[in-house]
């Protein structure tokens, strides 16, 4: 832990006025104009704003206007799994945007049919057909309008820990949080208890505590049931993966009541978890994926994927879902960017390794760290929950704001997650490109943040 404390303290001496960005020339006060601007023009849409403003960001850093270099270790919005300014983004978008931005609706490009097939080819059978939208709640709100009008039913059960969008449907079926002060949600929705393996009584059977959720489900049901919508790592929720074989007795109450199944992996599709998509690690299959978040790396873009059956089912009853940007051109060649760097860069193995190493650092800092009660997830998804007892797990309700204060200041941007009943839980996933020792620097950062916040080691 030494090294790690002298590794925290060199990268968090503020710089020379010579290293100092251009974006401190002429500064007179510690506020710009445009700092100002945020308080005066900016509607607030969820927690507080930064302090300060970026001004660049490469690889696994952004850079504020005070001249600081930001170690992310959340990918932007769990999104940038290539980093900042991947050259072979950078070099796509150059190129794309002089060739094809944006298209009518129906008419198609080579990018977009290119990125269809090329995540056919990568989920498995039988997902084969793809629907390119924009945003993960729109990729989910299509999911959830496919399911409803295939199976004729609207009821959609989701999991109270969900984080799914903030559209209609989308929406109605996220629990995580957001759901007071705007009057009724889509009808017909359920939620059922996501399986906390580290809060749950010693013994829970959480096959059989499913079970007993979908008897509730089934009292309530009018038998107009649709889907099931879940994540493979609920990210909002906690970083909280559900047990072996939950995902599949899941997928059993679909199935016994004609359901579709639909697994959103905006956060854990592509590589993060050390898979292409993290059911994977499941043996389960789901009727339809949704993407997001990764596959742009930080550009809006996101993919609906499902089976020739279900989409030709949908099609004949006159499936509807025009967007501005359905299948638009420039993102989709950054799409199918992506999914070429991972693979030629072998990024789904190097998730692996640097997961490993994460964990490694994590399980070190809880060796000397009481409060840190639970570290979880896999590859570079990772999740630390911290509590004010080991013993009773009593939640450390504002230790991790304190906590993700002071990592930023020392340099390192970290999200907590703060739900009731929960600690602060640290959502951890930087890029796939990240090197071992920025790993190692963060993993000195939180140190240090954690000893600032608490005292002592």
């Amino acid at each position: 832990m030494d090294q790690h404390s002298s590794l925290a303290q060199e990268f968090s001496t503020p710089p020379a006025p010579g290293d100092r960005s251009s974006a401190q020339e002429g500064r007179s006060g510690p506020l710009t104009e445009l700092r100002q601007a945020v308080d005066e023009h900016l509607v607030r849409y969820g927690g507080e704003f930064f302090p300060s403003l970026a001004v660049s960001a490469r690889g696994s850093f952004v850079t504020d206007d005070d001249g600081r270099r930001i170690l992310d270790f959340t990918s932007g919005q769990m999104s940038g799994i290539l980093g900042h300014s991947h050259p072979d983004i950078v070099a796509t978008i150059q190129r794309a945007s002089t060739e094809l931005v944006h298209l009518f609706s129906g008419f198609l490009s080579k990018p977009v049919v290119e990125l269809a097939a090329a995540l056919a080819e990568l989920a498995p059978d039988p997902l084969q057909k793809v629907l390119l939208l924009s945003t993960g709640a729109e990729s989910n709100e299509a999911a959830i309008r496919m399911a409803k009008l295939v199976t004729g039913g609207y009821e959609v059960v989701g999991l109270d820990a969900s984080w799914h969008g903030m559209t209609g449907a989308a929406a109605a079926s996220t629990y995580s949080s957001g759901r007071k002060g705007y009057g009724p949600p889509m009808p017909g929705v359920f939620a059922i208890p996501t399986p906390n393996t580290y809060r749950a009584s010693e013994g829970t059977d959480h096959l059989a505590e499913l079970d007993r959720s979908f008897s509730l489900v089934d009292r309530q049901s009018t038998g107009a049931y649709a889907a099931a919508i879940a994540e493979p790592i609920l990210s909002s929720g906690g970083i909280l993966e559900p047990p072996p074989g939950w995902l599949a007795r899941l997928q059993d109450h679909c199935r016994q009541r004609g359901m579709l199944l639909i697994l959103d992996e905006a956060q854990t599709g592509l590589g993060r978890t050390g898979a292409w998509f993290a059911a994977e690690h499941h043996g389960v299959v789901p009727d339809i994926v949704t993407l997001s978040k990764t596959l742009g790396a930080g550009l809006p873009l996101a993919a609906v994927i499902t089976s020739a059956e279900i989409e030709q089912r949908a099609h004949d009853r006159g499936f509807l879902f025009y967007t501005t940007h359905v299948s638009d051109p420039l993102p989709a060649s950054v799409g199918l960017t992506v999914l070429q760097v991972i693979a030629k860069d072998h990024l789904i193995e190097r998730a692996l390794q640097a997961g490993e190493r994460l964990a490694e650092g994590l399980d070190e800092l809880a060796d000397v760290h009481e409060c840190i009660g639970d570290i979880r997830g896999r590859g570079l998804m990772r999740g630390i929950e911290l509590v004010t007892d080991r013993d009773t797990k009593e939640p450390a309700e504002q230790l991790g704001t304190a906590v993700a204060r002071r990592c930023y200041e020392l340099g390192l941007s970290m999200n907590v997650v703060q739900l009731p009943g929960l600690g602060g839980v640290f959502r951890i996933a930087p890029p796939l490109t990240i090197s071992d020792d920025e790993i190692d620097l963060g993993i000195a950062l939180l140190d240090q943040a954690l000893v600032d916040c608490r005292g002592h080691r």
